[in-house]
């Protein structure tokens, strides 16, 4: 029977000594999770933070563009008579008739307005400026006849 409590006391002993390192061991893995976790957040946080004052930086500057771009007939830089020009917005932004204010026009011109730091053509623009440049323009008409009006009296 000394051999058998002998065994149930080293047995006891090991559940004991396994329990209490079971616990140091989830109580320093818990510690370090709530450090790491309290640490991504704060990072996440600050990316949150600088991702949206980016994203107001760059709406500030497209919208900056937009406006640039719809008072351009009115800066210094714009050879043209404002009331000869017509916006267009996209893909390009103004056609441009000079001598149309006086009744008669001279050339059409198309006129694309770039501010900010990058000022360079997209891949569209360059492509209908490549066409244009090749004479790839035509004049078109559409005839829409309208049905004669009936006046009312006569039903």
């Amino acid at each position: 029977m000394g051999t058998a409590l002998a065994i149930a006391a080293i047995v006891l002993l090991a559940f004991i000594v396994i329990t209490i390192n079971y616990y140091l061991i989830r109580r320093r893995f818990e510690s370090r999770f709530k450090q790491w976790q309290a640490q991504e957040q704060v990072y996440w946080q600050n990316e949150v933070g600088r991702a949206s004052k980016q994203a107001v930086i760059q709406s500030r500057a497209v919208l900056g563009g937009k406006f640039t771009e719809q008072m351009t007939p009115y800066l210094p830089e714009f050879k043209y008579d404002p009331t000869e020009a017509r916006f267009i917005g996209s893909p390009i932004d103004f056609v441009v008739f000079p001598g149309l204010a006086a009744g008669d026009p001279k050339e059409v011109v198309i006129v694309e307005v770039k501010s900010g730091k990058n000022c360079a053509l997209t891949p569209s623009e360059k492509k209908i400026q490549e066409l244009i440049e090749d004479g790839m323009v035509r004049w078109e008409i559409i005839e829409r006849r309208c049905e004669p009006e009936i006046d009312s009296q006569e039903l």
